[in-house]
C-alpha cells in the first residue's frame, strides 16, 4: 500500500529559490491583494509569499504581522499561479491568484494549515475544499496503515486482505470526490494542477477524465503554462492508455534469455513494474501470487519487469516471494528503458492487457485485480 501525499508536504518539499525581481505593486493598483489576519501571532511575525513555478516555491514578498495579526501583501501575477503562504513549516497553505484576485486570509497561526479561511477567490476556494479532502482521506490512510502493519507483524493474512480493502475503498472514495470538484471547475488552475501532479489525482489512471479536462482547458486558456503543463503530463500517457496496444518489451531473464511481451499473446496478461526495494511492491506480492496460483491454467500469467540495479537482489526477492512467472529486466533502475516507454514514475504499477495485446486496466491492487480477471474470464 502507498500512502496518500498532502498537497501541502508536496509542495513544502520543492525547493525555494529567491526571484531576481519583486513583484510588489501600490494599494488600488491592478494586480491581486491579500490581506490576512491570523489569531495567535504576536506583533512582528514574518509572513512569507512564494510562488509555485517549475515545481519549485520562489520567494516572492515577505510582510509582517501587526498587534493585530494583520498583514497584506500586494503584487502582479503574469498568469493565473499557485502560491504559498507560509509562516513555518508546519504553518503554510496554498492560494491560487491572478491579477484580478482580492483575497482575504483568517486563520490559526498555531495551526495554519488545519485552520484557515479564504474569501474573495474562487479557485482558492476550490484549492482549499481539494487540500481537505486530502486531509481527511490522508488522515483515515494512515490510520489503515497502522493496523495494516500490526497484523502483518502478527501474521494474519486474512485480516491483512480486509484492512487493504478498505485502504483501497478509501483511496477511491478521495479520488471521485477530487474529480467531482475539477468536474465542476474544469478550467481552473487548481483542475490541471491537481490532474498534474499524480500523489493528487493520477492521470494515468483516469486518463480519459484528465484528456478531457485538458481539452476544455486548451479551449479557454489555451496560452497559460498550467494548460501547457498538462498537456505535456499527459502526451508520454496517451500511448499507453487504455484501449491502446501495449507497446512491447524485450528484455532478459535473470538467466540470460531474452523474453518479449507479445510472445505472450494469445493469454490474458499482467505486465507487472516492481522492484526488491520497493517495499510497497513486496507487500503486493502475495495479492498478484494468488491470483495467479488460481488463473494460470485459464489463459493468464504475469510479466514481470524489475526496477532492479543489483541482479543478486533481484533473484533473490523473485525466491523469496515466490514469483513463478517471467521476470525480465535491463537492471537500469528508474533510467528502465521498458519503464520510461510506458512512463513509469512510481512502483508497484501494473497493466492488464488482453489476448490481443490491447491494455484492459491499469494498477489493479488486491482484490480488483482478481474481480477483472473473474470479469473477462468468465
Amino acid at each position: 500500500m502507498t500512502s496518500l501525499i498532502l498537497v501541502a508536504s508536496l509542495l513544502s518539499a520543492a525547493a525555494c529559490t529567491d526571484a531576481s525581481s519583486s513583484n510588489t505593486t501600490a494599494a488600488g493598483g491592478p494586480g491581486f491583494e491579500i490581506t490576512g489576519q491570523l489569531r495567535n501571532a504576536a506583533a512582528g511575525t514574518k509572513v512569507y509569499l512564494s510562488e509555485l513555478t517549475n515545481n519549485q516555491f520562489v520567494s516572492r514578498d515577505t510582510a509582517t504581522t501587526d498587534a493585530q495579526g494583520r498583514f497584506t501583501f500586494r503584487g502582479t501575477a503574469a498568469e493565473a499561479g499557485l502560491y504559498q503562504i507560509k509562516l513555518n513549516e508546519p504553518n503554510q497553505v496554498l492560494l491560487a491568484l491572478d491579477n484580478q484576485t482580492k483575497l482575504q486570509l483568517t486563520g490559526d497561526a498555531q495551526k495554519l494549515s488545519a485552520d484557515y479561511s479564504v474569501k474573495g477567490s474562487k479557485d482558492s476556494e476550490m484549492l482549499q475544499q481539494l487540500t481537505g479532502h486530502m486531509q481527511r482521506a490522508n488522515g483515515q490512510m494512515q490510520g489503515i496503515m497502522q493496523r495494516y502493519q500490526t497484523n502483518a507483524q502478527a501474521g494474519r493474512q486474512d485480516s491483512m486482505q480486509r484492512i487493504e480493502a478498505q485502504f483501497y475503498t478509501v483511496q477511491a472514495r478521495n479520488t471521485a470526490a477530487l474529480k467531482a470538484l475539477v468536474r465542476k471547475n474544469p478550467t481552473s488552475v487548481v483542475s490541471a494542477f491537481a490532474l498534474s501532479n499524480p500523489q493528487i489525482i493520477n492521470a494515468d489512471e483516469n486518463f480519459g477524465f484528465a484528456d478531457s479536462v485538458a481539452t476544455q482547458l486548451k479551449k479557454a486558456q489555451p496560452n497559460a503554462s498550467y494548460t501547457k503543463s498538462l498537456v505535456q503530463t499527459l502526451e508520454p500517457l496517451r500511448k499507453t492508455a487504455v484501449g491502446t496496444v501495449a507497446p512491447d518489451i524485450k528484455l532478459a531473464t535473470p538467466e540470460g534469455k531474452t523474453v518479449s511481451l507479445s510472445s505472450l499473446r494469445g493469454k490474458y496478461v499482467l505486465l507487472d513494474f516492481w522492484a526488491s526495494w520497493c517495499g510497497p511492491c513486496r507487500q503486493e506480492n502475495p495479492n498478484v501470487v494468488r491470483t495467479y496460483q488460481q488463473y494460470k491454467d485459464k489463459k493468464f500469467t504475469v510479466y514481470g519487469v524489475s526496477l532492479d540495479q543489483d541482479k543478486g537482489k533481484w533473484e533473490k526477492a523473485i525466491q523469496a516471494d515466490g514469483l513463478t512467472w517471467t521476470h525480465v529486466s535491463d537492471l537500469k533502475g528508474w533510467q528502465s528503458a521498458a519503464g520510461q516507454a510506458y512512463g513509469v514514475q512510481s512502483i508497484p504499477m501494473n497493466f492488464l492487457l488482453d489476448p490481443q495485446g490491447r491494455i484492459i486496466a491499469k494498477n489493479l491492487r488486491g482484490e480488483a485485480l482478481t474481480a477483472k480477471l473473474a470479469s473477462v474470464l468468465k
